[in-house]
């Protein structure tokens, strides 16, 4: 019972936060919505702020764990932030609240967990150098989330997706490239 209770409040937030912006609602709403009473919801989480980091806390594991096997840094990162891009008007709504911060740590946690499967697939026989590894990631960590980033900031007027793909066509081999090139 309890953690489908706890399911019911992130659903019901969820909920939400894609109809209002996250500093629009509060406990009371979330109650009524999953139908428990306060004191149930502050059983689980301290208060919204502590609810919203666990849903993006959930949301990072599921990510990782959804990227086994995949051909590629870009469809593993769109398949890894897939949950941001179906909840996009929630998203936007933590995104300009006082709350952006842990949807940025969100959105690098997850870049540069794919990021650093990529890499080390790209480069399994070769032997590069761990720094180097660890300059690549953050590079396309910040890459990455950097264009789900201005694409919130725009407004979600284009389409983050196609800005993904083709990134990963224009740098296609690159990765590879550079650990192999002479010093």
């Amino acid at each position: 019972m309890r953690n489908s209770t706890k399911t019911a409040i992130k659903e019901a937030f969820m909920t939400l936060l894609n109809k209002k912006p996250f500093d629009k609602i509060t406990v009371k709403e979330i109650v009524e919505e999953c139908g428990i009473n306060r004191n149930t919801f502050y059983y689980h989480y301290e208060d919204i702020y502590d609810l919203l980091q666990a849903v993006l806390d959930d949301e990072v594991q599921a990510a990782m764990q959804s990227v086994d096997g995949f051909t590629s840094w870009e469809n593993g990162f769109l398949k890894a932030a897939e949950f941001a891009l179906q909840n996009k008007q929630a998203i936007y709504h933590v995104y300009r609240s006082v709350e952006r911060d842990v949807l940025e740590r969100y959105l690098y946690s997850v870049a540069e967990f794919v990021m650093s499967k990529a890499i080390e697939q790209q480069t399994a026989d070769l032997d590069p150098d761990p720094t180097d590894l660890e300059l690549m990631v953050t590079f396309y960590k910040y890459a990455l989330a950097g264009i789900v980033i201005e694409w919130l900031s725009h407004g979600m007027k284009n389409s983050p997706e196609q800005s993904i793909l083709r990134l990963g066509e224009l740098l296609n081999g690159n990765i590879r490239y550079t650990f192999t090139k002479k010093k």
